[in-house]
């Protein structure tokens, strides 16, 4: 796990998420032409539970989705 801080909506919060996860959301910013901090933020505004399940969930879809891309 690890911890990090970041501003949404201009206040700090910090989000814990496995590394892999962190590394699968940079990609999944990057591929969107956003900063990682803006893609939490775009998450953050949709969300219903807790920030880290949302940004797992949403990093799932988006793989799910490249992958019905490939086929």
């Amino acid at each position: 796990m690890k911890k990090r801080s970041v501003l949404i909506a201009g206040h700090p919060t910090s989000v814990s998420l496995e590394e892999e996860f962190w590394d699968a959301l940079k990609a999944v910013a990057q591929a969107r032409g956003l900063s990682v901090n803006a893609l939490i933020e775009e998450i953050d505004q949709s969300r219903t539970g807790n920030l880290s399940s949302a940004i797992r969930v949403h990093v799932l879809k988006a793989v799910q989705n490249r992958s019905g891309e490939d086929a």
